[in-house]
């Protein structure tokens, strides 16, 4: 094993669980629930950009996504720029609403405010179970990357690799928090960003330039450098819903979404959206042409998912790969301590509070101890799970996206902007969303060449508007609460 690699990564990790036991102090006397589920609404603007930045930029995009862009060539770092506006998409569409009416109802999960605004259990539960279900397979992904990336790059087996990254972000996310998970996350988008410059000026320098590796490229394969990519893969029904699925459709994210309660006050959203859309557009740029031009360094790579780090070890030196090897550790455990939060969020306050101790006994004591425990435990059913990875870990990830999305991005938005929303009508579009989007996910049905995303957000729309406008409109408390600004 290489200490000189390793010494950055430890350094990283030893920090990262410094600012957990440090988030932990800021529970003692205070209201558990408020600073361990969202950090008592106190992000500046840095801290709000980094953490939306972190969470959603994931292995998928760190690991998956150069992958997918090694594999198929430039058109897919051209792809993969469709996903520049979603933190300017989702700060400024729900940003601003959603921090205002979560203060007045005293939200803290993205189910509170389905609460607030439909009044319906059915609504709730089936929010509550998709989240649960959704992130354990999405953290099982992130898990994956980064047992691969640790199993790459210091030799360590995928076993040792995978329990080595689960302990350590189990630990500062179990201790600290949603406090510990935000500051953790800006840590990381600084480090994601070091590491992506890094990496891609050790390949421009390995590679002898950009117009001497864009050669070699077009030597390997000329559609590697065209529009359309490697077996023209890339095509306009392609991109559309890949458009949809990583761009517009993140607004219905409800990691993402949960952002917008937790930040302190306007300054700090627009300064949010400002930083967050520039630190989106480099990492974005960066890791996918790092993937695309890593086919002319390494042309005979067996799995697409192994190629950052494996870059990584054949262009920077040691102490340098060390730093890199942090930045793509960053980027998976930004999203696995949000969506691991968030799913403790959704059992302890969704379920166990409204529904399995509707009275609340023992409150004070049951629900930090409970709170813990959940996080614990499913931490460790995704490490299980992790134990038998897939080939490629991007289209595990992007299924689990779209899941959240089809359930959550029509209830989010027309509750926040249609006041003829009701609950019947929003229950309406989360089922038949991802009835729809199961059906055609598991047989590979593509209506007119689209991924499973598109027809299910259009008939979770039309579901939503027809069903609201036939059954009563909700009642006048609901419409004031949010329509007032």
């Amino acid at each position: 094993m290489n200490l000189e690699l390793m010494l950055p990564l430890i350094l990283y990790l030893v920090l990262v669980l410094g600012i957990g036991f440090w988030a932990s102090r800021h529970r003692a006397g205070g209201d558990f629930v408020q600073e361990y589920f969202i950090g008592n609404r106190s992000m500046g603007g840095l801290v709000l950009a980094m953490t939306l930045v972190a969470t959603y930029t994931s292995a998928s995009s760190f690991i998956g996504g150069p992958g997918a862009a090694y594999k198929i060539g430039l058109g897919w770092v051209l792809l993969a720029m469709i996903q520049l506006p979603t933190v300017w998409l989702t700060l400024g569409v729900l940003g601003k609403k959603f921090a205002i009416i979560a203060r007045r109802v005293n939200a803290v999960t993205i189910n509170d405010m389905l609460w607030a605004r439909y009044q319906s259990k059915a609504v709730v539960v089936l929010g509550s179970v998709t989240i649960i279900l959704a992130f354990i397979a999405t953290m099982v992904v992130q898990f994956i990357g980064g047992a691969r990336l640790l199993e790459t790059a210091t030799g360590l087996s995928y076993q040792q690799g995978l329990f080595l990254f689960a302990s350590c972000v189990l630990l500062y996310t179990v201790i600290g928090g949603f406090r510990a998970v935000v500051m953790t996350d800006a840590l990381q988008g600084i480090i994601m960003l070091i590491g992506t410059g890094a990496l891609l000026a050790g390949i421009l320098i390995a590679g002898d330039g950009l117009p001497n590796l864009i050669h070699q490229l077009r030597e390997i394969d000329p559609k590697l450098v065209s529009p359309q990519g490697a077996g023209d893969m890339l095509t306009q029904p392609f991109m559309l819903s890949f458009w949809i699925l990583v761009c517009v459709g993140v607004v219905g994210l409800p990691h993402s979404a949960l952002r917008c309660f937790g930040y302190r006050d306007s300054k700090a959203l627009h300064r949010g959206i400002l930083i967050g859309t520039a630190v989106s557009a480099l990492l974005m740029f960066g890791m996918h042409l790092a993937g695309a031009l890593g086919r002319a360094i390494l042309p005979g790579m067996d799995s697409p998912d192994k190629i950052m780090p494996s870059l990584m070890m054949e262009v920077l030196p040691p102490w340098l790969a060390g730093v890199f090897l942090a930045a793509p550790m960053a980027a998976i455990m930004s999203t696995i301590d949000s969506q691991l939060i968030q799913s403790s969020a959704t059992l302890v306050k969704d379920l166990y509070l409204n529904y399995l101790n509707p009275k609340q006994e023992k409150l004070e004591v049951r629900i930090p101890r409970l709170s813990l425990l959940c996080t614990l435990i499913l931490g460790t059913l995704v490490l299980l799970a992790a134990l038998q990875p897939p080939e490629m870990i991007i289209w595990l990830n992007l299924l689990a996206f779209g899941g959240l999305q089809a359930v959550f991005l029509w209830p989010l938005v027309l509750g926040l902007y249609w006041s003829r929303a009701n609950g019947p009508g929003a229950l309406a579009s989360m089922v038949s969303g991802i009835v729809c989007y199961g059906v055609l996910s598991q047989w590979g049905i593509k209506l007119a060449g689209l991924h499973a995303i598109v027809p299910s957000l259009g008939l979770g729309l039309a579901a939503f508007v027809v069903v609201s406008l036939l059954t009563p409109p909700p009642d006048q408390g609901v419409r004031r609460l949010f329509e007032q600004q």
